[in-house]
């Protein structure tokens, strides 16, 4: 009776609908994007490897006059003039010359040449993030043609773990932070004794004599450091460099960087796999890490059409053959001011040298509160 006199009360129910089946994994997984294949030919890397070998070049051909030169005062074989480039292996010094000039605005007169050619360095830093360590730099040409070598002979190179390979990487930072320390600590006044020191005046001779009487533990270090390289990427580079640290530090605040475009990325992964910093690039959008070395071995491997690419902040990607120029520019540009200008060589009078470098290995290093020359 109560259903016919309240008929409205009960509710009309929605037909029964069939169970919604899963979603498939295949949609949830992450679709796979059309390639779109490059059709310009990639030269970075023939014009790098071309700046690497003709920087490797220039430096055995200084190293060679510069050995002349010292030997001419060993044992009075025949005169050249000292080449003052050889000052490039000077860092430090440069590092000190370089706080004088800008605590005292004089250029300084003993190693110039060390400020100027790292100025060179730091300006192709800043505006190509690190290209000097990738397309110049000598020791990193070896140490790359060594970890291509273990490459060949090994088919791979090993990365240490990441709990490993991050500390280790800070190696290099503590060494430069040790050196910029020991720098600014020293007044311009000090730093003028320093450099007219004996040691001072012909730390180009020390530096050289090293390698040629070289001990025992240099050749340990040295070897260690060689057989590092064959199995792991830019050893030496990765994780000992302090010039390399001051590079890559000022290399962050380049506008130059590596960009990636997410819509462009097929998501291979390449890239990454390739890079000799072992960088993430395949993950991220642009690579201002210290580490990256503008190698753009990553735009080389890159088979997508605009999804890598060397630029400004503006979208169009910058060529390999700018970088290269940019750099070739910046390097003489810098140098030729300073020998135009009169700032390249050191002004020692050829008796000094005459007096100091036979007996080169007898120079000490000044020591705090060592009374300057008189």
């Amino acid at each position: 009776m109560a259903s016919q006199l309240y008929p409205e009360v009960l509710p009309e129910l929605p037909p029964l609908l069939p169970p919604t089946p899963p979603p498939c994994s295949s949609v949830l997984s992450k679709a796979k994007k059309k390639l779109v294949r490059r059709t310009d030919r990639d030269h970075s890397q023939q014009l790098r490897r071309s700046f690497q070998l003709v920087f490797l070049a220039l430096n055995v051909y200084l190293g060679g006059i510069f050995y002349l030169w010292v030997r001419h005062f060993e044992n009075g074989s025949q005169a050249v003039s000292r080449p003052a480039g050889v000052e490039g292996w000077l860092p430090i010094a440069g590092l000190m010359n370089f706080k004088y000039w800008m605590a005292t605005g004089h250029v300084p007169t003993v190693h110039p040449a060390a400020m100027f050619l790292l100025i060179a360095f730091l300006a192709i830093a800043f505006l190509f993030h690190k290209a000097f360590c990738s397309w110049l730099c000598p020791v990193g040409t070896l140490s790359e043609y060594l970890w291509r070598l273990g490459h060949q002979m090994f088919k791979r190179n090993f990365t240490l773990p990441r709990w490993l390979d991050i500390p280790l990487r800070g190696l290099k930072y503590l060494l430069l932070g040790f050196f910029v320390w020991a720098v600014s600590s020293m007044s311009a006044d000090a730093i003028g004794s320093f450099m007219r020191s004996p040691y001072g005046l012909i730390a180009d001779v020390k530096m050289l004599n090293f390698f040629r009487h070289m001990g025992e533990t240099g050749l340990i270090v040295i070897g260690c450091l060689a057989v590092a390289s064959l199995f792991v990427q830019n050893f030496w580079c990765r994780y000992l460099c302090p010039y390399g640290a001051l590079l890559g530090l000022i290399g962050s605040f380049s506008p130059m960087r590596i960009r990636r475009n997410e819509a462009a990325c097929i998501d291979c992964g390449k890239c990454a796999k390739v890079c000799p910093s072992s960088l993430p690039v395949d993950q991220l959008v642009n690579i201002k890490s210290a580490e990256c070395t503008a190698c753009m071995e990553c735009v080389a491997v890159c088979p997508a059409e605009g999804a890598l690419r060397m630029s400004l902040p503006s979208r169009r990607a910058t060529p390999a053959w700018a970088i290269a120029a940019g750099v070739a520019v910046l390097f003489v540009g810098i140098v030729g001011y300073a020998k135009s200008a009169g700032f390249w060589q050191t002004s020692v009078p050829h008796l000094v040298y005459q007096q100091l470098v036979p007996s080169a290995d007898e120079a000490l290093h000044p020591m705090p509160g060592d009374a300057g020359p008189q």
